[in-house]
C-alpha cells in the first residue's frame, strides 16, 4: 500500500469516528445504527480492558439485535433513566490507524466525553478499538471495544451509551 493509500484509509478513518462521536452525542440513534454492520459486537468491559465477555462480566456486550433494542427504548418512552435525555460531547484523537486483512481496518483512539443530566456534569473517558470494515459507500464498524478508564470503579446510569 501506497503511502498515499495510507493517509486516505487514516483520514476516511479519522473522519468516520468524528461522523460517530457526532451522531452520538446529537442523539441521532438511527443515523448512529446505520453505521453498523449486520455482524456486529459492542463492547465495553467491565474491570479487565481483555476478560473474555462471554466468561467474565462486562458492562456492555451487545451484537446488532441489542442494538437494536438500545436505539428503540432511546428513542421512545422506554429509557426512563434518559427522561430527560443526556446532553452530551465528545473529543475523539490521538487516532491510529494499524493494517489488518483484506477489508477490514483497525482504528484505536482516545475519547473524553462530558455528560450534562439534570443539573450533574459527568466526565467519561478512555480508549476505543474499531474494527471497520471498508465497503463501496465507505466504513462499517464489525466491532467496537471501549475501555473506560474507570471500569473497575463503581459506575452510575450508562443507560445514554450508544
Amino acid at each position: 500500500m501506497s503511502d498515499t493509500e495510507t493517509m486516505d484509509i487514516q483520514r476516511a478513518a479519522e473522519q468516520f469516528l468524528f461522523r460517530e462521536a457526532r451522531l452520538m452525542d446529537a442523539n441521532d440513534y438511527e443515523g448512529w445504527l446505520q453505521l453498523w454492520a449486520e455482524e456486529c459486537t459492542f463492547w465495553l468491559p467491565c474491570n479487565d480492558d481483555d476478560a473474555d465477555p462471554r466468561t467474565h462480566v462486562a458492562l456492555l456486550y451487545d451484537r446488532r439485535t441489542q442494538l437494536e433494542d438500545r436505539v428503540w427504548r432511546l428513542k421512545g418512552l422506554h429509557a426512563h433513566a434518559q427522561r430527560p435525555k443526556s446532553r452530551l460531547v465528545r473529543v475523539v484523537s490521538n487516532i491510529e490507524v494499524q493494517p489488518a486483512e483484506g477489508r477490514e481496518v483497525v482504528v484505536h483512539a482516545a475519547f473524553t466525553l462530558t455528560e450534562v443530566r439534570k443539573n450533574e456534569t459527568h466526565y467519561w473517558s478512555g480508549r476505543t478499538t474499531h474494527v471497520l470494515e471498508r465497503t463501496d459507500a465507505g466504513f462499517l464498524i464489525r466491532s467496537k471495544k471501549v475501555m473506560l478508564v474507570n471500569n473497575d470503579t463503581a459506575i452510575g446510569n450508562l443507560t445514554f451509551l450508544i
